[in-house]
């Protein structure tokens, strides 16, 4: 059992209904209190990972105050009642004030270390390509054209994933 599972089922141990001690399932994973039967299954959250694009360019970011500091894609987490797509759009004018067309769904990976499910798409640029950088989340925003994207260092990330497919040429 990797540590994601372990953090997930110490975090489970009472249920969050009468808060009664609950015990492993033998049938899946989950956990099942034994006072008020109730099931208790992982959260899972799901985020999008947008690769916005207006000809040739892709737009990058980084993160503020992040230990990561290579170039990524806009991301952000699915509101309650939000569609995928309708996240792709509002995270992607938060985050840069830039409005976005024609979304096509590209591939998802789970993320164990968030407890959530990347769904990743591409979508074009759709009117001014100005960005208006949100500060609190961001400490840059650029269009990069493909022949400027830093190569691929890994591929254990999706967003890795996608940055690579458009430098190359296959997006």
């Amino acid at each position: 059992m990797d540590a994601t599972c372990r953090d997930w089922y110490k975090d489970n141990a009472f249920c969050g209904r009468c808060g009664k001690k609950t015990i492993l399932s033998k049938d899946e994973r989950a956990v099942i209190c034994e006072s008020c039967e109730q099931i208790i299954y992982p959260k899972i959250a799901p985020c999008v990972i947008v690769g916005v694009s207006n000809g040739d360019f892709l737009l990058l970011t980084r993160y503020k105050n992040r230990p990561y500091r290579r170039y990524a894609l806009i991301a952000g987490f699915v509101e309650i009642g939000e569609s995928l797509e309708d996240a792709v759009k509002r995270e992607v004018f938060e985050e840069t004030g830039v409005r976005v067309k024609n979304i096509k769904y590209y591939g998802s990976q789970p993320w164990g270390f968030t407890h959530t499910i990347l769904a990743g798409f591409f979508c074009k640029l759709d009117g001014d390509p100005k960005i208006t950088m949100d500060e609190d989340e961001l400490s840059e925003a650029v269009w990069l054209q493909r022949q400027a994207i830093p190569p691929a260092i890994s591929d254990i990330a999706l967003t890795s994933e996608m940055m690579e497919m458009f430098r190359l040429g296959r997006i």
